[in-house]
Order: structure tokens, then C-alpha cells, then sequence
């Protein structure tokens, strides 16, 4: 199967469906932004605050849900700042939970292929008692940064595309 490029970030694409959440919804004050940077990728940075039971901030980018399973995996080119992240997707819109990859990023450009069948069911920081991801339909992708660290983080992303 050929891969399908679920978005591809350049000087002119369009970001507004790109929405941040931050801790607020629980009372924290992290902030978040989401740009195109001068190099045409999309930029996810930010500021951690643990104040309020904060913690943590997020970027999502929600879809009309698309059927997945002729792929298995999300391939991924990214630029982090040699701090964890987590990859985030929601297989449909009204599931509270998301299903989870870790990222360790090293500071430089890499492109990661993240295998539906290793991404695990968890709701506010708590894994499910579900399966793993079963790759049939996608709605939502999303990237959250929270580390237990007040700190500063910024990842630069490339492209997304499911393989």
C-alpha cells in the first residue's frame, strides 16, 4: 500500500485546524502555541507550569475519520529538543481515551515509524485494560508534552503520513 499523507506542513498550510490544550481544562497554567515557523514546519512549543496541578500541554489536529485499515503504521519527521513526547490518536471523535506512543526525541531530524499495534489505550495518564490500537479508523492525531517538569519544549514537526 502506498503511503498517504495525512498532513504536510509548509510556509502556507493551513494551521487552523490545529487547536492547543493546555492544563487550563483542569485548572494549570502550562502554556502552548502552534505555528508554521520561518522553515515551514509546524511548531509546537511551550512553556510547563506544575502550579494549579498543571502539567501539561497539548496540540490536536481532529479530521472527518478516514478508514485506516490497509495501513499499520503512522511514519512521522520531526525535530524535537531531546525531551519526551507523546504521539496521540483517536480512532473516534466521542472516545475520551487516545492511544499512546512515546517519543524520546534526540535534538535532530529524524523520521519515526510508529506501528499501530504498539500504541496503548490511556485516559488522563492511566493505561486502559483495552487492546492496542487496531488501525481500522482515524479521526484525531495529536503530540502532548508533560514531563512532571516545570520546563520549556519545543518540537518542529515535517510531515505526518499513515504507511
Amino acid at each position: 500500500m502506498n503511503a498517504v499523507m495525512l498532513f504536510d506542513f509548509s510556509q502556507t498550510s493551513p494551521i487552523d485546524d490545529w487547536r492547543i490544550v493546555n492544563d487550563g481544562v483542569m485548572g494549570g497554567l502550562s502554556q502552548g502555541k502552534f505555528s508554521i515557523n520561518a522553515k515551514g514546519n509546524g511548531f509546537f512549543r511551550g512553556t510547563i507550569s506544575l502550579d494549579n496541578n498543571g502539567g501539561f500541554s497539548s496540540v490536536r489536529y481532529r479530521f472527518k475519520t478516514q478508514d485506516v485499515s490497509k495501513f499499520s503504521a503512522i511514519k512521522i519527521r520531526l525535530k524535537g529538543d531531546g525531551k519526551a513526547y507523546q504521539f496521540r490518536i483517536k480512532a473516534d471523535a466521542s472516545q475520551r481515551y487516545s492511544y499512546i506512543e512515546k517519543i524520546e526525541t534526540s535534538g535532530d531530524w529524524e523520521t519515526l515509524t510508529i506501528p499501530f499495534s504498539t500504541m496503548y489505550p490511556a485516559f488522563r495518564g492511566r493505561v486502559l485494560d483495552l487492546p492496542n490500537y487496531l488501525g481500522k479508523e482515524l479521526t484525531e492525531i495529536a503530540f502532548l508534552f508533560g514531563n512532571k517538569k516545570e520546563e520549556d519544549f519545543a518540537l518542529a514537526i515535517d510531515f505526518i503520513e499513515l504507511m
